[in-house]
Formats: C-alpha cells, sequence, structure tokens
C-alpha cells in the first residue's frame, strides 16, 4: 500500500499546480498542512509551468493498493 499526499495549489494564472509529497507521516493534520502550504507560497521557491503558486486550493491522500500474481 502507497500513499501519497497531494498539495494543490492555485497560481498566479489563475491555473492548477500540483505537488505530491510519497509516504506522508501520519496522522496528518490539516493545519499543519494548510500552514505549511502557505510556507511554502510566501518562500517563492515552487512554480511551475502554469505560474507561481498564489493561494491553497486543497490537499487529499491518495492511497493506491497494489497486488502482483506471479504468472508462470
Amino acid at each position: 500500500m502507497a500513499k501519497t499526499l497531494e498539495l494543490e495549489f492555485a497560481t498566479e494564472f489563475g491555473k492548477l499546480a500540483r505537488l505530491s509529497v510519497e509516504n506522508p507521516k501520519e496522522p496528518i493534520e490539516e493545519a499543519v498542512v494548510k500552514a505549511a502550504m502557505e510556507e511554502m507560497i510566501a518562500s517563492g521557491v515552487f512554480t511551475s509551468t502554469n505560474g507561481n503558486f498564489a493561494s491553497v486550493k486543497g490537499a487529499r491522500v491518495i492511497d493506491r493498493n497494489v497486488t502482483e500474481y506471479e504468472i508462470i
């Protein structure tokens, strides 16, 4: 089972940009995630092809289960 925390930002051009964090520390606290996202925006370190991060849009955890079968 693999989990990914996906952070969604609105950019300066009104587009959507996503940043993924593999295997996030749990439990995930919404207030902590929002504060971290706001710090990312304020620092100006991250950008995308859609422009600089401008505001917090949302966050979600994607939980993926993979079952492999050995086929002989």
